[in-house]
């Protein structure tokens, strides 16, 4: 039997695991890599608005989750490509739930974003 454990518990470790994968990039690379491995530069022309910094810390912290491989072919220049782990790629039929229904659901957030934005007047 498996150790429960409990994400709502502030020492559980669970926690830890729920920040890598709430995290702003992780959504992002996670689906880039799904179709199969990607060199750095590829992942960063794919991913709109991600800077080469954050994509670097991105990727050591879904390498470090062990989410992510890195896989180092050697040459000059050098080639490196990242690619999705077991582990990674158990996320991704929970990731694109997540994806769908933010998709889905854009009409009704922006429209709840347009009233609170809205300046205050007869409710």
């Amino acid at each position: 039997m498996s150790k429960a454990y409990n994400v709502m518990a502030p020492t559980c470790p669970s926690r830890v695991v729920l920040h890598r994968i709430g995290a702003r990039w992780t959504v992002f690379v996670v689906t880039a890599l799904a179709d199969g491995p990607m060199r750095f530069s590829a992942l960063k022309a794919h991913i709109a608005g991600i800077t080469p910094k954050v994509l670097t810390e991105t990727l050591r912290a879904l390498e470090f989750d062990g989410l992510v491989a890195r896989t180092d072919h050697g040459g000059q220049p050098p080639r490196v490509e990242y690619s999705l782990t077991e582990l990674g790629r158990s996320l991704l039929v929970p990731l694109a739930a997540v994806r769908a229904w933010a998709e889905e659901h854009v009409p009704e957030v922006e429209a709840a974003n347009a009233r609170a934005a809205a300046p205050e007047g007869p409710r």
